[in-house]
């Protein structure tokens, strides 16, 4: 899973990508600091998983990442290659989902591109960019499907109409994410890489005053009502403060959280914020060689599942036996649970759930 990380120059992007991986890419107080994406693997939080090592103790403890893309501040006329847009239009179509980083704070000793703080704006600025750029695919895919109509086909006409829709949609301004459709227009505009279909987090950036008081923040609450009417996330964060808690260990760290009245930091509510956008969950493997996260998407059955660990899993599927993290942790042990009857044997027809505790029974 990779994330882009996104917005104007200077709103704390590269604060946040640093906080998020420790990785250091250069945060100066100018455009383009960022011109290649900084790219950064972190581990996905997951207390079950911790529980599990200390279980088994194994030799090998390996939690579900997610990638992340720092990618270069976008400016005006970036659609038309303005300020290497381009370039940096390219790098957001790998993602599988942006997380939109937007200034909700005043700091005159940090230059804002536009001459000050207005995140509806900014907002605006960074959409409309992905909107162009969408406008062109939109009409290509009509002026080809309207080609293939020529032949007397129907489906192509239909197709030429579907886009036609979202290209006045798009026209207006608005992102295709908004775009109300069934469920089988929503799959024939799927096969375009549209930049503004993609999940969007909104990461309100404030002050450490902001974020304290986040619900009585104007800025947030602006940047709240613009989610709100496209369906997306909004997270309040302090990318300054959340570099600084990145920085210490993990005792210091959890003093840190305790201090501020926080049970998780704000770079942890993010990463899983991220997991639950997309619509991943994780199924966990455990033994003494390893225990183990493994990311699926939600609705995933147990030979798909299986699939994740090696295709002769899937290709020789048995059977899986399963127990939900929360009975085994109740019950202490692997083998308690079995005798309480928790563990449970899954045909191929299982849906696979968050927090399953899986061992699969496979023959080649």
């Amino acid at each position: 899973m990779k994330l882009g990380i996104v917005g104007l120059p200077n709103v704390g992007k590269s604060t946040l990508f640093n906080a998020i991986t420790n990785a250091g890419a250069e945060s100066a107080n100018y455009p383009f600091c960022t011109i290649e994406p900084n790219v950064g693997v972190v581990a996905v939080p997951d207390e079950r998983l911790d529980f599990l090592r200390d279980m088994y103790n194994p030799k090998k403890y390996t939690p579900a990442v997610i990638e992340f893309v720092d990618i270069a501040g976008l400016v005006k006329g970036a659609s038309h290659g303005e300020g290497l847009g381009n370039k940096f239009l390219e790098n957001i179509r790998r993602t599988d989902a942006i997380i939109h980083v937007v200034r909700c704070f005043d700091d005159e000793n940090i230059i804002h591109v536009e001459g000050g703080t207005d995140p509806a704006r900014d907002i605006d600025i960074i959409n409309l960019e992905l909107i162009m750029a969408d406008m062109e695919l939109v009409e290509r895919r009509i002026d080809k499907a309207k080609k293939a109509a020529k032949g007397g086909d129907k489906k192509p006409l239909h197709e030429a109409e579907v886009f036609e829709r979202l290209l006045a949609h798009l026209n207006d301004g608005k992102t295709a994410r908004s775009w109300e459709c069934d469920e089988d227009e929503r799959e024939l505009i799927e096969t375009v890489d549209l930049l503004s279909l993609k999940p969007v987090i909104y990461a309100a950036n404030m002050d450490e005053d902001g974020v304290s008081n986040f619900e009585a923040n104007a800025y947030y609450q602006a940047v709240k009502a613009i989610a709100d009417a496209e369906g997306a996330q909004v997270l309040p964060i302090c990318a300054r403060t959340e570099q600084e808690i990145g920085e210490l260990d993990e005792e210091d760290k959890a003093m840190f959280l305790e201090e501020l009245g926080l049970h998780e930091s704000g770079l942890d509510r993010l990463i899983k914020c991220s997991y639950a956008l997309l619509g991943l969950i994780s199924f966990l493997t455990c033994g003494s060689d390893e225990v183990r996260a493994w990311t699926i998407t939600k609705g995933t059955k147990a030979p798909q599942a299986a699939g994740k660990i090696h295709s002769d899993f899937e290709r020789g599927f048995i059977r899986a036996e399963i127990v939900a993290f929360d009975d085994l942790k109740a019950c202490g042990t692997m083998a308690a649970a079995k005798e309480k009857g928790l563990v449970r044997s899954e045909g191929k027809d299982y849906v696979m759930k968050d927090g399953d505790v899986t061992l699969f029974r496979f023959n080649v």
